[in-house]
């Protein structure tokens, strides 16, 4: 059913006005989620030093926020489907803010790494309904200019993360980290109560049990890609590797007939839909393998420092966040096969030549290298989220939404878990072995990508 508010109901899009307010409020929500995963990754040791504690139990605090997204993203991305992507959105970004203010008031590792689940919980919310509340929020002639926009707040808030971390602890204490994002969440609560469209609702009910399966398969899924990254021996591989199998089993044995699965294994029998999938788990793999390797390829290799190392990783996620509008509004004018199919080339061909880079580098030498893959990925993701989001039926919006943000997050987590098995192959040469994987793997992604001129969306 839809509302009955037809001021606020999303036929094909919003007005102008309303529609730079609704995605202002998005925007806000999802620039969040980003800035706070680069925040807290940079100011670990920060956190750990003055909460009195050991490295390796202050990963938790990263950790679990990863566990909860991914493990409830696609619950929520089916609620959205019931009971409306407007309320799942604003209580996403409630509970994101509400647990900021636990994160900033927490008193001990514990209590923050509680606060982190609550926040991750909030994120995934947001998460998994986001590109389905940019699609009703923008006309149908538009959706690559908004999906633009979407991919341009999540670059920007990974890239200004490390930078806004820094100088914050420069001149207050971490619990800052997280209060910024208050004021913010309540804006962006404020604003969307006011302009966030109603959409299409499914007559079909959540599943509880379906729900609590997925959550026990995409949690242990990611908890051993963690523990693969941290060179876990394979007495506590192998029972999480069986445990997520079981899971993922009876999960798919629960769903079997559903008319909209949480899973959504019903929109991987369109190819267009699993193809776009493909793309995308391939070219988050790769940045994964690049972004964790490089670090330690020009602290440990070259001997820059962690500040100069950041300066260096600036130029990928600013040409990302350039490309990321350019390439949405190609998108509402080519096809995103070729768009995608062009970035993914540029972002292997970028891998490789940061293969290539002579003994002692220069500034330059890693810059036009590190740039040129910024392109390659930012031309890839604006196009890529349309063909998702356009190769499933609006009624199933939810579950391509929620598809959208657990490939990126799959991708990045096997990537990062690959760079931990390079290392173990070769201290030296692990970087090396990193980047080769990341290239090979956007080759892939060039490969599923461009194939999708050939194939039809039909069932």
């Amino acid at each position: 059913m839809n509302t009955p508010d037809s001021a606020l109901a999303a036929r094909d899009g919003l007005p102008p006005d309303a529609r730079r307010l609704a995605m202002l409020s998005v925007a806000i929500g999802v620039g969040m989620s980003a800035l706070d995963t680069a925040i807290a990754n940079t100011a670990l040791p920060a956190i750990a030093d003055q909460l009195h504690t050991t490295p390796a139990a202050s990963v938790w605090i990263v950790n679990v926020y990863q566990l909860a997204m991914v493990a409830t993203l696609l619950p929520f991305a089916a609620l959205g489907e019931v009971i409306g992507y407007r309320r799942v959105c604003l209580f996403g970004i409630a509970m994101f803010t509400a647990a900021s203010l636990a994160c900033a008031l927490a008193w001990s590792l514990p209590s923050l790494v509680i606060a982190r689940l609550f926040q991750g919980i909030g994120g995934a919310a947001m998460m998994g309904v986001n590109t389905a509340m940019v699609r009703a929020i923008f006309p149908a002639k538009l959706h690559g200019h908004g999906f633009g926009l979407n991919s341009l707040v999540v670059a920007v808030g990974f890239a200004v993360g490390p930078t806004a971390a820094s100088l914050i602890l420069a001149v207050a204490s971490w619990p800052w980290l997280f209060a910024i994002n208050v004021p913010l969440g309540v804006v962006a609560v404020a604003l969307g109560r006011r302009v966030l469209p109603h959409t299409h609702r499914a007559s079909h009910k959540i599943d509880a049990p379906t729900a609590i399966l997925n959550v026990f398969a995409f949690g242990l899924l990611i908890l051993t890609f963690g523990d693969a990254a941290h060179q876990e021996g394979w007495h506590k591989l192998l029972p999480e590797v069986i445990a997520t199998l079981i899971f993922f089993g009876l999960l798919l044995r629960r769903q079997a007939g559903h008319a909209a699965p949480m899973l959504p294994v019903d929109l991987f029998k369109r190819p267009l839909f699993t193809l776009s999938a493909l793309t995308a788990v391939c070219t988050f793999a790769a940045q994964g393998l690049a972004f964790v390797s490089l670090p330690f390829y020009f602290e440990t290799t070259l001997g820059r420092s962690p500040i100069e190392t950041g300066f260096l990783m600036t130029p990928w996620a600013v040409l990302v966040a350039v490309m990321a509008p350019i390439a949405g509004r190609l998108s509402d004018r080519y096809p995103a096969g070729v768009l995608g199919g062009i970035g993914t080339a540029l972002l292997s061909s970028g891998l490789v030549a940061m293969l290539m880079l002579p003994s002692n580098p220069s500034v330059l030498d890693i810059g036009w290298r590190m740039a040129w893959c910024g392109i390659g990925f930012g031309f890839f993701q604006a196009p890529n989220l349309k063909a998702i989001m356009g190769s499933a039926p609006p009624a199933r919006a939810g579950g391509a939404s929620g598809i959208v943000a657990t490939a990126r997050l799959i991708g990045q987590a096997s990537g990062a878990a690959l760079v931990a098995y390079c290392f173990t192959l070769s201290a030296t040469r692990g970087t090396s072995y990193a980047l080769i994987l990341g290239a090979v793997f956007a080759g892939v992604a060039c490969v599923a990508s461009f194939s999708r001129l050939v194939v039809s969306n039909e069932l």
